[in-house]
């Protein structure tokens, strides 16, 4: 019994957004031997209306696209999905100072060398947090609210 790796690395649905057959060939097959569960699309208007069908824990995109770059897809992604987990990837993300704060996404990360060893940590760290992250909504504070029903 030594696949402790299961209880440590939680394993979810993932969607993941390229243009590139090859990136994108490769990223699902490292998160697929990992144990998720892996839907892939070419364009951002096809992962959107996939969105709307089923159901992810993560979707991972890249940002340079024709049509539709990851930033604006992310826009359009949170519109449906408030609370939804996503990781931008782009090998701009110095140039173009990319960062979570201007994209919208919860983690950005570099194309490099280290790409995925630094997919699988963003994978699994936003996996462990998932279940308690919920969206920022303006719900009335608990002062002066009068409660019902005690």
């Amino acid at each position: 019994m030594t696949n402790s790796s299961s209880s440590q690395n939680p394993c979810g649905r993932i969607l993941i957004v390229d243009d590139n057959s090859l990136g994108l060939a490769a990223r699902r097959s490292v998160l697929e031997e990992l144990g998720h569960k892996v839907v892939t699309a070419t364009a951002p208007h096809d992962a959107l209306e996939v969105c709307g069908k089923q159901r992810f824990d993560v979707v991972v995109t890249d940002y340079k696209m024709p049509k539709m770059n990851g930033v604006e897809f992310i826009s359009r992604l949170r519109k449906q999905h408030p609370s939804m987990l996503v990781i931008l990837i782009s090998g701009f993300t110095d140039t173009l100072g990319l960062n979570e704060s201007n994209t919208g996404a919860d983690i950005v990360l570099q194309k490099s060398a280290h790409e995925v060893t630094q997919l699988i940590r963003a994978v699994n760290r936003l996996l462990r947090k998932a279940p308690s992250k919920k969206p920022a909504t303006s719900q009335p504070s608990a002062k002066g609210e009068k409660r019902k029903n005690r």
